[in-house]
């Protein structure tokens, strides 16, 4: 089993904050056999600060050519899953650069959910404003665009982890059938 991982397209998870990403991701990883990889923790590591700290010192556009030079050589070209940062397929192109690479997957949430999973949550830049809703529901329409170049959405609302978990894996198998 350990080669045949290697041979897997990769699965690139996207989706608004709070819609489940990272830790659908990382199961979905440990069920099909394949690296996980959040793009948030590995801009952390390379850059030897917190996200939040980039954005402050650096600002966005500086975040957003970070993650542009990871999806496009900054990780292994098969075998993963990538538990993608919520803007960053808002970047024109990256989603059919992540398309040729692999299967594009989002996840999605209702503006309730995710405030109630966000709230409190110093880590999420974007939202350390005076009315997270609104900016929530302003994010969510800019970006819904892009959201809808995935090749598979799945819903996360009041559903299980292990049920949009089984969800994703046989999406993912589905389209990589498709792409063979």
């Amino acid at each position: 089993m350990s080669g045949l991982h290697s041979a897997m397209p990769n699965l690139y998870v996207v989706g608004f904050m709070g819609t489940g990403k990272s830790s659908i991701s990382r199961r979905v990883a440990r069920k099909l056999g394949m690296k996980f990889l959040d793009t948030d923790d590995e801009i952390e590591k390379s850059e030897g600060v917190p996200i939040s700290q980039i954005f402050t010192d650096k600002g966005e556009s500086y975040f957003r050519s970070l993650e542009w030079n990871y999806i496009e050589r900054g990780h292994p070209s098969d075998g993963c899953v990538i538990s993608c940062g919520g803007g960053l397929v808002t970047q024109d192109g990256i989603s059919g650069l992540m398309k040729a690479r692999g299967v594009l997957l989002c996840l999605h949430a209702s503006v309730e959910t995710i405030l109630s999973r966000t709230s409190g949550n110093s880590k999420r830049p974007l939202l350390q404003v005076d009315d997270p809703e609104l900016r929530i529901r302003e994010l969510l329409a800019e970006r819904q665009p892009y959201y809808s170049l995935a090749q598979v959405s799945v819903l996360t609302d009041q559903r299980s982890i292990p049920e949009v978990v089984e969800h994703v894996v046989r999406s993912y198998r589905t389209m990589i059938r498709k792409k063979l």
